[in-house]
């Protein structure tokens, strides 16, 4: 582990972003940073990420680093193997101290040991988030909504109470569901919707996102969306209107404003729909205190706390479990895997 008077940068290196969170040496969080990172166009993307990450940071040099990741799974790499060796040869040309892969329940390994275990550094950062939240927790139900997934993981005991140790698991378990606040495409939400007093099927074109559903509904974050629209156009209320009426076949000009509204409406709930089955089969392989609470993290947290009441369970922020030194709660939560995998390299108390 750190020596408790070094500065550690938790990374969390996805397809589509990457973040980082700056650990000071007294345990607090003190800057965390994501950038766009679409990773299947070209490793150039993330190098040009880290630059950025790497500039922005003020104070000394980290020590240390830890380091999750999940895009190794991109189409750029032939195999998850071959993304976690790539990523982690990348990581090391790029960044000046000692690195560390988290390799989830085995803890953290270094670079030689990551490459010769890919299976796994894949995709853990997941579990870095819900192992912190439960040691300081106890028990609970980790619900993070990010920009394109969401992840449900109980906790209880202090651990993560899961036995799933890679994709397929936890799809067939409902702890990973592919939906989120920001990239989901609309199609993949809903065959249909009501428009206009008619139901009409949902074209099966990449004409919009989830992130015009929100946009129209007011409900989505600054910053959750880095990536270009759907047709390449503003990311405006107008804009998304325009998206969303493509997709049952009309021009936004065709009906009032408050009938996309009402359509995003429609589509927010079927979204979430969709979340609260996975959950409800979590919770029902795993059972949970009545009073534990959803600890809701990621860029659709909000998304998580709507949830909770639909369970009327009480709401915990990630971003309240951790020692906050200038970091915005609202970025902490966001990029909850790197701030938890820094925090547990750093050895932070529970």
């Amino acid at each position: 582990m750190p020596a408790p008077a070094e500065v550690t940068l938790g990374w969390d290196v996805g397809g589509a972003h990457l973040k980082a969170a700056r650990i000071e040496t007294n345990g607090g969080v003190s800057g965390v940073w994501q950038e766009c990172c679409p990773l299947w166009r070209g490793i150039g993307y993330l190098e040009t990420a880290l630059e950025r990450i790497l500039a922005a940071n003020d104070g000394p040099p980290a020590a240390h680093h830890a380091v999750t990741m999940s895009g190794e799974m991109t189409d750029l790499f032939p195999t998850r193997r071959d993304g976690v060796h790539a990523l982690v040869d990348l990581l090391g040309r790029h960044l000046d101290g000692s690195l560390h892969f988290y390799a989830g329940s085995a803890g953290f390994r270094d670079a030689a040991a990551a490459k010769a275990e890919p299976g796994r550094v894949a995709s853990a950062n997941w579990r870095a988030t819900a192992e912190l939240a439960a040691r300081r927790l106890g028990e609970g139900l980790l619900i993070d909504i990010g920009s394109t997934t969401t992840d449900i993981v109980p906790l209880r005991d202090h651990a993560a109470a899961t036995d799933c140790a890679d994709d397929a698991a936890r799809l067939a378990a409902g702890e990973l569901v592919y939906t989120g606040i920001a990239r989901t495409p609309v199609m993949a939400i809903s065959a249909d919707a009501p428009v206009a007093g008619r139901w009409l099927p949902l074209m099966a074109e990449h004409f919009a996102t989830s992130a015009d559903v929100h946009r129209v509904l007011g409900w989505l974050p600054e910053g959750a969306d880095l990536h270009d629209s759907a047709d390449g156009g503003p990311k405006t209320p107008a804009g998304s209107r325009a998206r969303l009426a493509r997709m049952v076949g009309l021009d936004a000009e065709s009906l009032p404003d408050a009938a996309w509204t009402e359509l995003a409406a429609w589509l927010a709930d079927r979204q979430l729909d969709c979340i609260n089955r996975a959950v409800r089969l979590v919770l029902s392989r795993i059972r949970l205190d009545a009073r534990a609470p959803l600890v809701v993290a990621g860029t659709g947290a909000g998304l998580g706390v709507r949830l909770a009441a639909r369970l009327e369970r009480p709401v915990v922020r990630f971003s309240t479990l951790v020692s906050d030194r200038g970091a915005r709660a609202e970025s902490i939560d966001g990029c909850a895997p790197a701030v938890a995998a820094g925090l547990l390299l750093a050895g932070a108390p529970a």
